[in-house]
């Protein structure tokens, strides 16, 4: 028997806009947090205008990231609109901002202000280089945090031009660690009663991704390059040219290379010295790849996953999205959700990648149209129908 969402109850105001947060309170509201998406008047949240494609003015962009939320607008600049965060505030757990750092503290809703009169709120802040450092005041995005997280040194074929992740990998990891910093301090708050502040920032994000490299970098002091598809620590274990397409080979561990020789018909290769051991094959991976590419292209991408597959090497195919989402293996785990949008009509987006047996999160409603839940967040927070009229007026709320 399975139980209401985790995060059921807990309320969310969240400040962001572009990436990182709006993917943070995402990854919340999924696992049942109530997230008041409390947008800017003028077009709201910038990544709504960011396209193509758009669907009926709303980018999907913003569709791919602003599910299960509740969206408010409010002049932010005004007096009276930031009362109205406050008082929001008092009664909500988490506040979640991704403006430059001192935007919010100008504002008095920075966290200072608002933990003053709510001791318990946990306040998430996100920004490119973080809220201290000599570099806390320049604009952040992911492909500066991508280039100077040392990412892009990683990426990309060994003499080729500096390349970045197809992703927006910083922005993504930011908003994971982001969650996972609010779960820590709420389960502190839990304990102690008392909130706090969680820092995170996406060149930080970038460098925590780089394990396997700032290792070698740390032991041997000479900066690893990139090696295309390739590993700096195994082989084979890379992308192969077949006669039709490519294929990915994990034949890392010494029983997967002896698995890999067998099943294509190289036992040759288990005789030679210089790849008897990982460490041999790594040091002698340029003509390890190219005696296996040789090989690999005589048979197509599919023959080649049938007789991978059945003497137990790892391999899979390099996908489109197209490709990816019509796999059975991504349809069986429900990575795939229709919703219905006020004005898209049935959409498609990404379900929840992690499953939990007892109080599973879900995907309910697609992104909220432009201040769609103005008027209904107000009144759960005790603002009569006459004073939203009036904020409406004054042109407080939108």
């Amino acid at each position: 028997m399975t139980h209401g969402p985790p995060l059921d109850g807990i309320k969310v105001l969240d400040l962001t806009q572009f990436m990182a947060g709006p993917f943070c309170t995402m990854l919340l509201a999924d696992m049942g947090a109530d997230v008041i998406k409390i947008e800017k008047p003028n077009g709201g949240d910038d990544i709504r205008r960011s396209g193509p494609p758009f669907i009926n003015s709303e980018s999907a962009a913003f569709m791919g990231i602003n599910r299960n939320k509740r969206s408010i607008v409010i002049d932010l600049k005004s007096g009276e609109g930031q009362a109205i965060v406050h008082h929001m505030a008092r009664n909500a757990h988490v506040v979640v901002e991704n403006m430059r750092p001192g935007t919010m503290d100008r504002m008095g809703l920075g966290y200072e202000d608002l933990h003053r009169e709510n001791p318990a709120l946990v306040y998430c802040s996100i920004s490119g280089f973080g809220t201290t450092g000599p570099y806390k005041d320049r604009p952040g995005f992911d492909l500066m945090a991508q280039g100077m997280s040392g990412l892009m040194s990683i990426t990309g074929v060994a003499g080729g031009p500096p390349m970045r992740n197809g992703p927006p990998i910083t922005d993504l990891n930011a908003g994971i660690y982001a969650a996972f910093g609010i779960m820590n301090a709420y389960v502190s708050r839990l304990k102690t009663g008392v909130g706090q502040h969680i820092d995170a920032s996406l060149l930080e994000a970038g460098i925590a991704y780089t394990i396997w490299e700032s290792a070698m970098f740390f032991a041997t002091g000479v900066p690893p390059g990139p090696v295309g598809s390739g590993h700096h620590l195994s082989a084979p274990y890379q992308a192969f040219a077949t006669k039709d397409s490519y294929i990915m080979v994990g034949g890392a561990n010494q029983a997967n290379w002896e698995r890999l020789c067998g099943a294509i018909g190289r036992e040759d290769l288990l005789e030679e010295e210089r790849f008897a051991s990982n460490a041999l094959r790594m040091q002698n991976v340029v003509p390890l790849e190219d005696t296996l590419q040789d090989t690999l292209s005589e048979q197509s991408t599919a023959r080649w996953l049938e007789v991978l597959e059945s003497a137990g090497v790892p391999c899979g195919p390099i996908n489109d999205m197209a490709e990816v989402f019509a796999d059975p293996q991504v349809t069986a785990r429900d990575m795939v959700v229709e919703l219905e949008h006020p004005l898209a009509g049935t959409t498609r987006n990404i379900g929840i990648p992690i499953k939990l047996s007892e109080t599973p999160g879900s995907v309910r409603t697609a992104a909220p149209t432009l201040g769609q839940h103005t008027d209904s967040v107000l009144a759960e927070y005790e603002y009569a129908p006459d004073d939203i009229s009036s904020l409406r007026t004054r042109r407080v709320v939108r």
